[in-house]
């Protein structure tokens, strides 16, 4: 297969990008297109010394990145977008501050890294919301200590399993020496609380803790002012009858709703296999629809009943219900090897509900 020409490549990625977050910029660009690891983006915009200009660690000469930048403009003066300039910054303990993106901070090279382009169609409000997003710093992050060791590197006291810290320019503070002891930790949970001790809050943190398990970063609360604490629970206090009232009419709607998508996909199993047992067609209809399951008939393809998603939900009901699948598993066989012997059967009883 022949590869593609940059102009392509270039109109591409902006076009992805743009469908993806409503707006395009160099920087997005760049990283769609592979010429900018989003780990050096990250780190970047958290202040990470290694970092203090984004452009040297942009993994495309000079050259290059001159002509990629001359098609991105000229597509986005043909598709009819319009610029908005959003500036980059981080929020760090003490305010608000600027980050750099070229290396000697020359205006007209920031101005042109900071321009961001969106349709320019969109209505004033959706225009103004998504400028605010463009222009909003990231959330100050504070992460809960997991390791046995470690100290502040200002003032040297250990941190132990479950202290918070900052990680300033790739280096560890204690809250104090960051200027974030005063806050109060909001665990996970309330949604409402969150959200409103957030917006009431002057100075606010998220906080982190790694799972070894999950292999990932997960959210474990707030850090917010004890003011803002006690304002949002005095809010939450003031409408808790209207927010239950609330819940229990969503809760009542998504039940109507999955009733309605059940109802909807038992009558696809129904239309594909007619063999198919009545109970068991509706039993494999709860199963896959069940909401949060993560299964096929959750994703996109299972609620437009799309004929593969249906035919991936009977297959695996019939793998579980009509073979001896599970305890070819519990007796130690593969995964994989179990799926090979039990096939032949799931084809037959597909067939046989099938009609063929």
């Amino acid at each position: 297969m022949a590869h593609k020409s940059l102009q392509e490549r270039v109109e591409q990625a902006a076009e992805a990008v743009l469908n993806r977050n409503g707006s395009v910029g160099p920087l997005d660009l760049f990283q769609e297109l592979g010429w900018l690891p989003r780990s050096h983006f990250e780190n970047w915009r958290k202040g990470h010394e290694l970092f203090p200009a984004l452009q040297p660690h942009i993994y495309a000469g000079p050259g290059k990145q001159q002509k990629a930048t001359a098609i991105f403009q000229e597509w986005a003066a043909r598709r009819g977008l319009r610029p908005i300039e959003a500036n980059f910054t981080r929020r760090g303990p003490r305010g608000i501050e600027p980050l750099r993106v070229t290396a000697t901070g020359e205006p007209e090279g920031e101005k042109f890294y900071c321009t961001h382009y969106m349709p320019g169609d969109l209505p004033e409000k959706k225009t103004a919301r998504l400028a605010a997003k463009l222009n909003r710093p990231p959330e100050l992050v504070v992460f809960e200590m997991v390791n046995e060791d470690g100290k502040c590197c200002e003032c040297g006291v250990e941190l132990l399993p479950g202290d918070f810290l900052l990680v300033e320019k790739g280096q560890p503070l204690c809250l104090a020496c960051a200027d974030l002891d005063h806050l109060v930790f909001l665990p996970s949970g309330d949604t409402a609380l969150s959200r409103r001790s957030r917006r009431h809050s002057s100075l606010a943190a998220v906080v982190l803790r790694f799972s070894r398990a999950r292999k990932r970063y997960e959210r474990q609360g707030l850090l917010v002012t004890e003011v803002a604490l006690a304002q949002a629970e005095a809010d939450c206090a003031a409408d808790m009858p209207v927010r239950a009232a609330a819940r229990n009419r969503a809760a009542i709607a998504r039940q109507e709703e999955d009733r309605e998508f059940v109802a909807a996909l038992t009558q696809a199993i129904t239309r594909r296999y007619p063999g198919c047992p009545a109970d068991e067609s509706r039993q494999i209809a709860e199963h896959t629809g069940r909401r949060s399951s993560g299964r096929v008939g959750r994703s996109a393809a299972g609620r437009a009943l799309d004929a593969t998603a249906v035919d991936l939900a009977v297959r695996a009901h019939v793998r579980h219900a009509h073979t001896n699948y599970d305890e070819l598993l519990m007796g130690g066989t593969e995964r994989l090897d179990a799926r090979a012997q039990v096939r032949e059967k799931i084809d037959r009883v597909l067939a046989e509900w099938a009609g063929a």
